[in-house]
């Protein structure tokens, strides 16, 4: 059973699961709640199995630098209790299975999307993360792929709403970002990865974070004002997106920037939840 365990946590499952929910808001979204099988979990399990295979060669590819950061010195493939035959053999089925299900079960425009952010996470920002401020943009493309996926495995094709889910997971994720390197600058710093509060400072990191807050607040009503959810989906958005910009605003008066970065930490994650609920119901209601 540990063995096992280094396999799941090899994928990195927390990563996984939060990509999930947001295919799981936006196929509802799509369907109208319609639970058509067996698309409906082969698009669920077909991401999954992506999103595993993309983090399992993200731990191969980090391997020199997770040796170097506290919270991940002690991963499988650092540590050698996974060999890097056995992990990339890993990676490469989950990856054949998850494309399989998106290509047979769903559509080959859902698969190109999904090989679309595999490249990206893996290649590009795995490249791009190492260079500059500007890989964590770079890490955000891949990261609103799944949204997409879940969207497009329903209509079958890429349109407005699947390029305004597409924005609004980017800059949800830019502020989310920002406020794990601030409180976990030591890490960031140890590993020689130029996180922008590392390379600016926390004060440009913070105006940073407002402005993608109120990035978030004008595109997530987009999808009302381009006539694919109600009205109520837009008051709701716009309510919880300015209670996390307040708490981004705060950021400017704290006096310890490492307990509010997590604070913001937290509410980015309240609100993704929240904008995910919405979201699953947002064609439903007026």
């Amino acid at each position: 059973m540990k063995r096992l365990a280094e396999y799941y946590h090899l994928a990195k499952p927390g990563i996984i699961y939060g990509n999930v929910l947001t295919t799981l808001a936006a196929f509802l979204f799509a369907s109208r709640f319609h639970l058509a099988w067996p698309l409906f979990p082969a698009t669920l399990f077909g991401i999954a199995f992506v999103i595993g295979s993309a983090c399992v060669f993200n731990n191969y590819l980090d391997r020199d630098i997770d040796k170097l950061m506290a919270r991940t010195r002690d991963r499988a493939l650092v540590a050698g209790r996974i060999s890097v035959a056995s992990a990339l053999t890993y990676g490469t089925i989950l990856g054949v299975l998850g494309f399989a299900l998106l290509y047979f079960y769903a559509n080959a425009i859902t698969a190109a999307v999904a090989l679309f952010g595999w490249i990206t996470y893996v290649v590009v920002y795995g490249w791009a993360k190492r260079r500059g401020t500007w890989g964590t943009l770079v890490g955000s493309i891949p990261g609103a792929v799944p949204i997409v996926v879940g969207y497009t495995a329903v209509v079958g094709h890429f349109d407005t709403a699947a390029a305004i889910l597409f924005l609004i997971l980017v800059v949800w994720q830019m502020p989310h970002f920002y406020a794990i390197a601030i409180y976990r600058a030591d890490d960031y710093a140890a590993a020689n990865i130029p996180v922008l509060p590392a390379k600016k400072g926390a004060r440009v990191a913070k105006i940073h974070i407002v402005l993608y807050q109120v990035l978030f607040l004008i595109i997530a009503p987009l999808l009302t004002i381009y006539g694919y959810a109600g009205r109520a989906y837009a008051g709701a958005v716009i309510v919880i997106g300015l209670y996390w910009l307040s708490a981004g605003l705060r950021g400017f008066s704290a006096a310890d920037d490492g307990k509010w970065a997590r604070k913001v930490f937290l509410s980015s994650l309240i609100t993704l939840l929240v904008f995910c609920a919405l979201l699953s119901v947002a064609a439903l209601i007026p």
